[in-house]
């Protein structure tokens, strides 16, 4: 049985069966009610596909979405190490480290992850898109794939911006290898 709080959200009621779930972004976040013979319970729409085993990236990757998506892959290998894991992307990009976090994890679990795009999957968001499991990475017909070279940028005295630099080349060596 799950029962979780989404990372999408910072309200959440499952006393409640209100059919909307307000977030800190003032965005809607739909509520699923499912009857049982224990009686009525109430789920953000993101925990209860996590039950199905799909995973959302719909927000720029920074280290908290990370976090969020680790745990939600270390999860579901812990649950079932067969059944592949979908995870659908929507994302501008983000931090390199964050993402980077998201792929070795991706790679490390032992169900294949399937990449799914809806909209679009630029920089970061592309790269986890094509972190997905081989002949298993697909893009909806009106999405958009970008990929580019790392940015950064950097001030302050000139062995502050050398370290910088040779960091965003590594980060340039690194994602290209991969």
């Amino acid at each position: 049985m799950l029962q979780s709080v989404s990372p999408h959200s910072s309200i959440t009621s499952l006393s409640s069966l209100d059919q909307y779930q307000i977030t800190s972004s003032s965005t809607v976040v739909p509520m699923v009610v499912e009857q049982s013979g224990m009686g009525e319970r109430a789920f953000d729409i993101y925990s209860r596909l996590l039950r199905e085993r799909i995973v959302f990236l719909g927000t720029q990757v920074d280290d908290v979405v990370a976090d969020s998506i680790v745990a939600q892959l270390l999860y579901l290998e812990a649950e079932d190490q067969e059944k592949d894991i979908q995870l659908y992307i929507n994302s501008p990009g983000g931090s390199v480290t964050a993402g980077m976090a998201i792929y070795d994890t991706m790679q490390q679990v032992r169900p294949d992850v399937v990449t799914i795009c809806y909209g679009l999957a630029a920089s970061m968001g592309a790269f986890l898109l094509a972190g997905g499991a081989a002949g298993k990475r697909m893009a909806l017909p009106n999405s958009r794939i970008m990929i580019h070279q790392p940015l950064g940028g950097a001030q302050g005295q000139a062995v502050d911006i050398e370290i910088q630099a040779k960091e965003i080349l590594y980060h340039k060596q690194t994602l290209n290898e991969l």
